[in-house]
């Protein structure tokens, strides 16, 4: 049933300028004059990293057909097909009358797309989807025991404001980083050089021992225990596969710039080595590999399948 315009209930708490911000995506949310949580369309459709869609797909129109489409439709709820084909009206503090949805549906459609990838009826292009609600749920289900128990202890009325907030974000960031690119090309054209192998700059094939050489010479040479625990955030696949890059890991303000100073360092050496042997010598003079000798007999020695730029 539609609403009238007298029905229209006005936003209570909430601006444009203060969105939830889950990693860095910004979600404009607000609570209604009755009590209802709502979350813009835009920002269900950022939330699940969908893409926005064509003209007159936006919107209502691209949440509606994604929930009813012929993949997801079998595992969405008839309340949650009702809702995404029913955005709430709500009037703003400033500006037009906007659309949105409770605040819940967000998590509701992630249970809807998780359980399509079990079923294993998911298209390939709404797998990053999957990925998506599945980083969501872990991190909405760490905050709400949070708050449940700052409720249940009374800690909620002395917490910081946005301390919530804050934390979700900080989980989104811990489980996945954005894709950048990181390793520069001149890495590579000295790996390739000093192993002999021929490099084209517009191939983005590489052999397999890349990513296994790349383990070693890098990531083993950052401080103790943080191979171990990228290891931990990205385990393998079943086809022994690592699904993301090590350094989307890694965090903006320590992991990243250490990253890439080493990187830095590392490719300094390669220029000056001659073949890879010397290489090998410079690179455990200049970071030395806890309890190993000078020479890296191992350095060499691939025991996994690793791809790990």
């Amino acid at each position: 049933m539609s609403q009238t315009k007298a029905q229209i209930p006005e936003v209570k708490c909430g601006s444009p300028d203060k969105p939830l911000l889950i990693g860095n995506i910004e979600i404009p949310c607000y609570v209604l004059s009755n009590e209802k949580r709502v979350i813009t369309q835009s920002g269900v459709v950022k939330a699940l990293g969908m893409s926005e869609g064509t003209t007159g797909d936006r919107g209502a129109g691209r949440i509606a057909k994604f929930a009813t489409g012929k993949k997801i439709s079998p595992f969405v709820s008839e309340e949650l097909a009702y809702q995404a084909q029913n955005p709430i009206k709500f009037k703003p503090t400033k500006g037009n009358i906007a659309n949105g949805y409770e605040a819940t549906i967000l998590a509701d459609l992630c249970d809807a797309v998780l359980d399509a990838r079990n079923a294993g009826v998911l298209q390939q292009q709404q797998m990053h989807i999957a990925t998506r609600c599945e980083i969501l749920m872990r991190a909405f289900a760490r905050v709400g025991i949070i708050a449940l128990v700052d409720e249940a202890t009374g800690y909620q009325y002395i917490r910081q404001k946005n301390e919530l907030h804050q934390l979700l974000g900080k989980y989104i960031s811990q489980e996945l980083l954005p894709w950048a690119k990181t390793f520069p090309d001149e890495f590579y054209e000295e790996l390739f050089r000093l192993r002999g192998w021929s490099y084209d700059a517009s191939s983005t094939k590489r052999p397999i021992l890349v990513g296994k050489l790349t383990k070693q010479i890098v990531y083993e040479k950052l401080p103790s225990g943080v191979l171990d625990e990228l290891k931990k955030l990205n385990p393998k696949n079943e086809n022994g596969k690592l699904k993301y890059h090590y350094h989307r890991f890694l965090t903006n303000d320590i992991g990243h710039p250490h990253l890439k100073n080493h990187l830095v360092g590392v490719i300094a050496l390669m220029k000056a080595a001659t073949n890879w042997k010397n290489f090998k010598s410079l690179l455990e003079r200049a970071y030395p590999t806890l309890n190993q000798t000078l020479e890296i007999p191992g350095l060499e020695v691939v025991e996994d399948d690793d791809e790990t730029e």
